[in-house]
This record gives C-alpha cells, sequence and structure tokens, in this order.
C-alpha cells in the first residue's frame, strides 16, 4: 500500500527518541487511511501482490498471513494459489473492501482487524507472512518487524513489497514531508526499501535476506488525472492538501506535478511512470 507521508532519510539516522508518541501517531494514521477511498488506488496495485507470491514460491495449502493488507492484494494473490489465507489490517473499512473483492472472485479468505505491532496470532502459526506497501508505514518499525518473525515459523518466508528512497513514491513522501512535517522521531517509511535497514529490523530472526529492485508502473490519462485521483481518494495526499493554505496547496501541487512530468515515459501526454519498489524474501531462521 502506499502509505503516510514521511521524508527519507540514511539509514543512520538515531532512534525514535523516547518521548515521540507512537499511539497518537497511529491513530492519526488510522484515521487517515479511513478518509477518501484507498481501494481505488489499492486495486491498481495488484500484480505486486501477484509478483511477491511469485517471489516467495508459496505453496498450495501453505498458512498465510496478509499483514497491513488493505484491501487485499497480497491475500488474494496468495488465496488464488490456493492457500488458507489470512488478511489483518487496523482500518476496518479497508478490509471490507478487500472482502468484497474476495467474495466477487469466490476467493476463502479470513479476516481480522489486527494492528501489524501487535498481532494477534499465536507464535509460529503461519508459514509465509506477506506485506504489500503496508507494514513499511508502521510507527514502530521494529515492532512491527520483531511481531512479523514472531507468527512466522522457522524455514517459513515473510514476503516484502516496499517502496524505496530514491523511488518515484520516496520522492512524492520528500515534497509532502517539505510542507506537511510528519512528526518528529519516526523512522523514514522508505528505508524498509533497502537492505541496511532490513538487516537492523529482522537481525538474528532471518536466515537469509534477499531483496531485488522491482518498477511498479502507475498508468494514468495524464499526470494531473494521477493528481485528481489521489488528492480525491488517497488519504495522506487528500490530508495534506486539506491542511495547506491556497497558496501552500498551489506549490505542493506544482511539485508534484514536476516530479510526475520527470519520471513520465509515456511520450504521448498520458502518465507511464516507473516507481522502484523492493520485493524482499526472508528467511526466517
Amino acid at each position: 500500500m502506499l502509505r503516510d507521508t514521511t521524508t527519507p532519510a540514511p539509514a543512520s539516522d538515531a532512534q525514535p527518541p523516547a518521548a515521540a508518541n507512537l499511539d497518537a501517531v497511529k491513530a492519526r494514521q488510522q484515521a487517515t487511511w479511513s478518509d477518501g477511498d484507498y481501494a481505488v488506488i489499492g486495486t491498481t496495485l495488484q500484480i505486486v501482490g501477484e509478483s511477491l507470491c511469485e517471489a516467495v514460491d508459496v505453496r498450495s495449502g501453505e498458512r498465510v498471513l496478509d499483514v497491513a493488507a488493505g484491501n487485499g492484494n497480497a491475500a488474494l494473490a496468495a488465496a488464488r494459489r490456493w492457500c488458507e489465507v489470512t488478511a489483518s489490517d487496523y482500518v476496518p473499512a479497508l478490509l471490507e473492501r478487500a472482502r468484497e473483492r474476495a467474495v466477487a472472485d469466490r476467493l476463502p479468505i479470513e479476516f481480522r482487524t489486527a494492528d501489524a505491532e501487535k498481532l494477534p496470532f499465536p507464535d509460529a502459526s503461519y508459514d509465509v507472512v506477506l506485506s504489500t506497501f503496508g507494514v513499511m508505514f508502521t510507527p514502530d518499525q521494529q515492532r512491527a518487524a520483531s511481531e512479523m518473525a514472531r507468527v512466522c515459523r522457522p524455514g517459513g518466508k515473510i514476503g516484502l513489497a516496499n517502496w524505496t528512497p530514491e523511488s518515484f513514491i520516496g520522492q512524492l513522501f520528500k515534497a509532502i514531508g517539505k510542507h506537511i512535517p510528519p512528526p518528529p522521531g519516526l523512522r523514514p517509511p522508505a528505508l524498509w526499501g533497502t537492505e541496511v535497514r532490513l538487516a537492523e529490523l529482522f537481525g538474528e530472526s532471518a536466515a537469509s535476506i534477499d531483496l531485488q529492485r522491482r518498477n511498479f508502473v502507475f498508468r494514468y490519462r495524464s499526470p494531473a488525472h494521477w493528481l485528481e485521483v489521489f488528492r480525491t481518494y488517497y488519504g495522506p495526499t487528500k490530508r495534506a492538501f486539506e491542511a495547506l493554505d491556497a497558496q501552500g496547496g498551489k506549490e505542493l501541487e506544482k511539485e508534484i506535478l514536476a516530479l510526475l512530468n520527470k519520471g513520465n515515459r509515456s511520450g504521448d501526454g498520458t502518465l507511464v511512470l516507473p516507481s522502484e519498489y523492493a520485493e524482499v524474501v526472508i528467511v526466517r531462521a
């Protein structure tokens, strides 16, 4: 999922200070993701869930957990491969959209409202744990990584799709962060797209970490169409514009359109814009 609006920074930054109120940040995030209609955008990312299931090499009958599932891209992909799937997210409205998709495709998926930093599942209860553009946006990154490792059995796999700091989305976060600064003390979500940060987060719980750089291609009618969709349906962008005055909104719009035009490779007025992400497969120690 495309989550939050924090600014990328080097992996060597200090850990969040004790004064950072992560619970308050999480409450604001929940409200943000309940705004707009993320599913309108989330469905366009389905190919990433399919690719991740292939990278992890899921097997029929495996127990699969999709963490911060949003509208269910990875969960649906695993269910299509005859896995026993649970989809979890802390925004019930997003899970409801995932449930609608599962019903339409006649896919049996269990849905659980759950915080990625406090998963309500026993230790080693899943063969595969997945997250596509979701868990990377948790306020307490270490706790979320530890929870994913805890519920994955030894020898099982954790599969992640995370935007990289250098990607279009990483640069979008940076542009928004210039206008709406993120809460102090938070680690940038895009660090989940780097080898260094993943090694820090999973440490001894990982027997191996394999990171492959992929591209998701945004395809819209035009750069202006992309901006219209994201201003209307994508909670963080929607709220950023709502928080700015008229002049601030014009400046942010100008910066985002500049990013879109810079990365656009269509040549015909439509938008064809690659955004790099890290496709990660971790084998649980």
